[in-house]
């Protein structure tokens, strides 16, 4: 799946990939917005995998040419993502550079169904790649914040009411950690403060301990 090209592929195909991608997602324990209970307002803060959340929506860091992950096993959530939603994804995403004809931009976004995610839409964002060992730059910093600007637009615009992002640009775009998440919730609570929304539910998904700490001690002071 991580190897294959945007081609056609057979009914026949599709059927027997949705059937196991549908049991795997079944099988697994997946948690609604209502389940989350670290709320601040309308910000909420959850750790686990998102690939088992069903919101309306989940935030992939994705890279320019928005096609997912071709590394095979690679753990990173642009293939984690693709991998849970199957090969539609990336047949949709490449329809949608087709006719954009060029790279996506740092700080813009996409959206796309999910196939066979519990989620209903994937929100595709490319974020700002740091040099390792360097400090992001105040460019960076606006880029990494349009991010999510632009998923917050985009969930608007569909007028969804929950959304779910993980930690963009802070794995193998080595954005500090603590500073991503600093400008993470700033963009996100200044959005919800200034702009008329459908959003209900804005949930800061993460995956390590780390990161969950560093979040909870910026959103709840401890």
């Amino acid at each position: 799946m991580n190897v294959r090209p945007p081609l056609e592929v057979s009914d026949e195909f599709l059927h027997i990939q949705d059937e196991f991608l549908t049991n795997e997602t079944l099988n697994k324990n997946l948690t609604s917005a209502e389940d989350i209970t670290e709320i601040k307002g309308k910000v909420a803060l959850w750790r686990g995998d998102i690939t088992t959340l069903n919101v309306d929506a989940i935030v992939n860091a994705a890279n320019s040419k928005l096609l997912g992950c071709f590394i095979p096993l690679h753990n990173c959530i642009d293939n984690v993502i693709h991998s849970s939603a199957g090969i539609q994804l990336r047949q949709e995403c490449s329809e949608i550079m087709h006719r954009q004809g060029h790279d996506e931009e740092v700080g813009k976004a996409k959206i796309t169904n999910a196939y066979n995610l519990p989620s209903k839409h994937v929100i595709h964002t490319v974020g700002p790649a740091i040099p390792y060992g360097a400090e992001p730059s105040n460019e960076d910093c606006e880029k990494l914040s349009s991010c999510y600007k632009s998923c917050l637009d985009l969930a608007s615009y569909n007028e969804l009411k929950s959304i779910a992002f993980c930690s963009i640009s802070t794995g193998v775009f080595n954005f500090p950690q603590r500073k991503a998440a600093e400008i993470a919730i700033k963009t996100v609570e200044d959005y919800l403060n200034e702009n008329k929304t459908s959003l209900e539910k804005v949930i800061f998904d993460t995956f390590s301990q780390r990161s969950y700490l560093i979040y909870k001690n910026l959103l709840f002071g401890g």
